[in-house]
């Protein structure tokens, strides 16, 4: 099975992985209370969702089956916990990875905000190391750099892994579309980057449902833009 676009809940739920991976490892891995816990945290998060426990559930399912997660309840516990896959999936170490998870979890960002951001998960001694463990992370397809907003100082990074869902101001300066195949299928790389076809593990194409994912897309983003001018 080829992995492809990840959905905004894919998102979210993976990038909890790895975040509570990283900051609380004595908790990990996490329970699908905990994980839904993580997905609607009030801080350091953007945007804030409400996502009910059969969404986080659905998501940390897919996500087993791209390769990207798997369960790891244990014998003695009956509850079920999932752990990420992410760090062996997309080859990447883990100061990459962190940089992956806040952009998961954060949105767009420049590279001073993924340092701050990333501090309790990867500590980076300068911002020179930043913007080498971007050039890496580029490099292989997973994120891309964005053009400046009037008035800003420094460029935003975007993840690729999947569309932001809020859209952007600004064109893509450089990058490709990340190609990732699951290891039972390694014969013919897939897009997972904004330009993929079809929805990971859904068996059909976005032509299916495009017009619902249209409909949601539009709703996230004005529920986007309300927030920020409540702020």
């Amino acid at each position: 099975m080829h992995l492809q676009q990840l959905t905004p809940p894919e998102q979210r739920v993976l990038g909890c992985l790895i975040e509570k991976r990283l900051t609380t490892p004595d908790q990990y891995p996490l329970t699908l209370n905990a994980l839904r816990l993580a997905c609607n945290q009030s801080t350091n998060r953007d945007p804030v969702t409400r996502y009910d426990e059969g969404t986080v559930r659905a998501a940390a399912e897919r996500l087993t089956r791209y390769g990207l997660a798997r369960l790891a309840s244990g014998h003695s516990s009956r509850a079920i916990k999932f752990r990420h896959l992410a760090g062996e999936v997309l080859g990447v170490a883990e100061p990459q990875l962190a940089l992956l998870a806040v952009m998961l979890l954060r949105g767009p960002q420049t590279p001073g905000e993924l340092r701050t951001r990333s501090e309790r998960l990867a500590g980076f001694a300068s911002l020179a190391e930043v913007e080498a463990a971007l050039a890496e992370l580029a490099d292989r397809g997973y994120v891309q750099r964005l053009e400046r907003r009037p008035g800003q100082k420094e460029d935003r990074y975007e993840q690729l892994l999947g569309e932001d869902g809020r859209g952007h101001d600004a064109p893509p300066v450089a990058g490709r579309s990340p190609s990732l195949v699951d290891a039972n299928d390694a014969s013919t790389p897939t897009a997972i980057g904004a330009g993929s076809a079809a929805t990971p593990g859904a068996g059909h194409s976005l032509s299916d449902d495009g017009d619902l994912r249209e409909r949601v897309e539009a709703l996230e983003r004005e529920v986007a833009r309300l927030r920020e001018l409540l702020d």
